[in-house]
């Protein structure tokens, strides 16, 4: 078998694999392999093939791991405006209970809500920080 046939196909291999595990760094590996068949193609050493892979190869999991690594950490669903509609709109909150709760209507059905840790509860209107289950999170507004 030819070098190139064997690059291309644990390209291929690794491309299968980062499909089934949803792993990106497989795909940056599988370029090394592309880079390590392209240069069997240009008909250079095995040892050149092998070091052109492993150095485009490391390369690009280096890189998308820094920039995985800068970028901002994802909200937790219960948090995140864009996965639930419910967070960013406001509640009007009559009276508190001795326990920290409040029964309150919202979008036509009977809530629990309970403040953030540390925040007095007041009557008044109150904005959703968070869903927890059946129950809004809310700071005064």
């Amino acid at each position: 078998m030819d070098n190139s046939t064997a690059w291309w196909l644990l390209a291929g291999v690794l491309v299968i694999a980062e499909l089934l595990t949803g792993t990106f760094y497989l795909l940056m590996l599988a370029l090394g392999a592309i880079v390590g068949a392209l240069s069997a193609h240009l008909g250079q050493g095995t040892y050149a093939q092998i070091l052109a892979a492993a150095i485009l190869g490391a390369g690009a999991v280096l890189a998308c791991y820094l920039v995985r690594k800068r970028s901002p950490r994802r909200q937790p669903a219960s948090g995140n405006r864009d996965v639930n509609m419910d967070v960013g709109e406001t509640v009007m909150v009559e009276q508190w209970n001795a326990d920290g709760s409040a029964q309150v209507r919202y979008r036509g059905a009977a809530w629990t809500v309970m403040g953030r840790p540390g925040v007095l509860p007041q009557p008044g209107l109150h904005r959703v920080a968070e869903v927890i289950g059946n129950r809004l999170l809310v700071d005064k507004v």
